[in-house]
């Protein structure tokens, strides 16, 4: 089933969820690498490149997660849920897309802070909508790098509820958004 029911997700909301999950993780992973490389090395350009186009990938995914979120029905919580533990995962999933936004706006800001656009995968250049003096890039880029990082916190606190309920609780949170 495509769309979501009112017992399960379907496969759009697991397909959305697992590729951003694993872009972002990989996005993440190769952040942390390209802060520590030199102009000479050989990664230098090219590993920016990528992360950037892939960056515009979560952000169309954003988009389109949000959309459907809004648009589709949501599986009911389970009646062994707490009210407390359905709030808190309201609002976590409403941080989780607002730290995405906001990762992506100060990547786009860091990208583009010098005037020049972004080059998606060759196909086409996003547009630079201002520039950006040297101190407010930097501090995109300190947000940037923040940002990221609070972004995995959470995500692994999402992934540890999500474990929690499984193992501890016994209930089908967990498989209600597996994969397969």
């Amino acid at each position: 089933m495509i769309k979501d029911t009112q017992t399960a997700y379907g496969v759009m909301s697991k397909s959305l969820h697992w590729i951003m999950a694993a872009l972002l993780i990989g996005l993440f992973g190769v952040g942390l690498y390209m802060t520590d490389l030199g102009y000479y090395d050989s990664l230098y350009h090219i590993l920016p490149w990528w992360h950037k186009s892939i960056g515009l990938v979560v952000i169309i995914l954003l988009v389109l997660r949000v959309i459907w979120r809004l648009s589709n029905t949501r599986p009911a919580p389970l009646a062994s849920h707490k009210a407390w533990e359905i709030k808190i995962a309201s609002k976590m999933h409403i941080l989780l897309y607002l730290l995405i936004l906001l990762i992506a706006s100060s990547g786009y800001l860091i990208s583009t802070s010098e005037g020049k656009g972004i080059e998606f995968f060759g196909w086409f250049e996003v547009p630079a909508l201002l520039t950006l003096s040297t101190d407010t890039a930097d501090l995109a880029g300190a947000a940037h790098f923040y940002l990221a990082w609070g972004l995995i916190v959470l995500a692994a606190a999402h992934a540890g509820a999500a474990i929690k309920h499984h193992v501890i609780d016994k209930d089908s949170t967990l498989i209600k958004m597996k994969p397969w």
